[in-house]
């Protein structure tokens, strides 16, 4: 059964009534062509006008549908072959954070890391509710660096409402793990490609999301904190989480106007979770597109350029 969010409802309402329309002109041999017409005409006005007129707190809800294709979704979408690759080689084998080697049609083998959420209560425990812990990240790096011997670029997925906070997380070194990412993906002599595909929370996401080119899908966020985590720390209270996301600017339109990722990859009209093989597509082409152009770049040209992108974020006061 399709999950419906609140503002789809009125939207789904026109859309069963299409569907009993048609069942009853197939069952009485009545020819409602004209009415299907109009009404069809009617529910694509409809989503159109909803969904180019979202707050941010919906499309935080967009990006949390639970029909939302996840990374093994997109993966499985965009590769002829893939080949996952387990363990930090440590501790344990993060089930929140997966990769490994696919192949995009031939032309491009690609090191695909992300983080991982489950669609029922048992997926979600195995996956830790796709929050890794510092092993998580660690298999991310070790993974980072295998393609980087094997001059192969990368591809991350980031979809997070956050690293683990658990103590024991704390206790194997979580700020440590992300903060090694973030600065070792400077380096990288590959070419670096993050995609934002869900929620992008805070260390969670940055701990996979340092790249040559940073991509939001159309209906996600990426922010330093979460709605609902910003609304009890300044009220106290969850109830205020809509005016924390106005406040956060936090959709992919606020990032690219501020200059925080490179583009917005386009999701079908009603969101990804309505057409996953259209959004895959889409995705493709522009992960082949940017690894064309990353490619035929002189390696430390990449490298400074990645930097520089990075050393202009933010306003210093003196």
């Amino acid at each position: 059964m399709r999950t419906l969010l609140e503002f789809e409802k009125p939207i789904a309402e026109l859309e069963d009534k299409l569907i009993e329309m048609r069942k009853l002109a197939i069952e009485n041999n009545v020819d409602v062509t004209a009415t299907v017409q109009s009404l069809t005409e009617k529910i694509l006005e409809l989503k159109k006008e909803t969904f180019s007129n979202l707050t941010r707190w919906q499309r935080v809800q967009l990006s949390r549908h639970p029909d939302r294709p996840y990374t093994f979704d997109y993966i499985e979408k965009i590769c002829e072959e893939f080949i996952e690759i387990h363990g930090d080689r440590s501790v344990a084998d993060d089930k929140a954070m997966v990769g490994g080697f696919g192949n995009i049609d031939g032309e491009f083998s690609v090191m695909f890391i992300g983080q991982q959420k489950g669609r029922n209560t048992k997926q979600r425990q195995y996956r830790n509710f796709g929050m890794p812990n510092p092993e998580g990240y660690r298999k991310a790096l070790r993974l980072m660096k295998m393609a980087e011997k094997f001059n192969k670029p990368i591809v991350c997925l980031i979809d997070t409402p956050g690293a683990f906070p658990g103590l024991e997380a704390e206790e194997r070194g979580q700020g440590e793990a992300i903060a090694r990412n973030i600065r070792d993906m400077f380096m990288l002599k590959v070419p670096v490609i993050c995609i934002i595909i869900g929620e992008g929370a805070s260390g969670g996401a940055l701990g996979i999301a340092v790249g040559d080119r940073v991509l939001m899908m159309e209906n996600t966020w990426y922010s330093v904190i979460s709605p609902e985590s910003c609304s009890s720390i300044l009220w106290r209270s969850w109830n205020y989480k809509e005016q924390a996301a106005e406040a956060l600017k936090l959709t992919a339109n606020d990032m690219e106007q501020n200059g925080l990722i490179d583009g917005i990859i386009s999701e079908p009209l009603g969101g990804a979770h309505l057409d996953p093989d259209a959004a895959a597509a889409k995705m493709k082409a522009v992960i082949k597109e940017e690894l064309k152009k990353l490619c035929a770049m002189d390696v430390r040209a990449r490298i400074d350029a990645r930097i520089d992108k990075y050393g202009k974020m933010g306003v210093v006061v003196e």
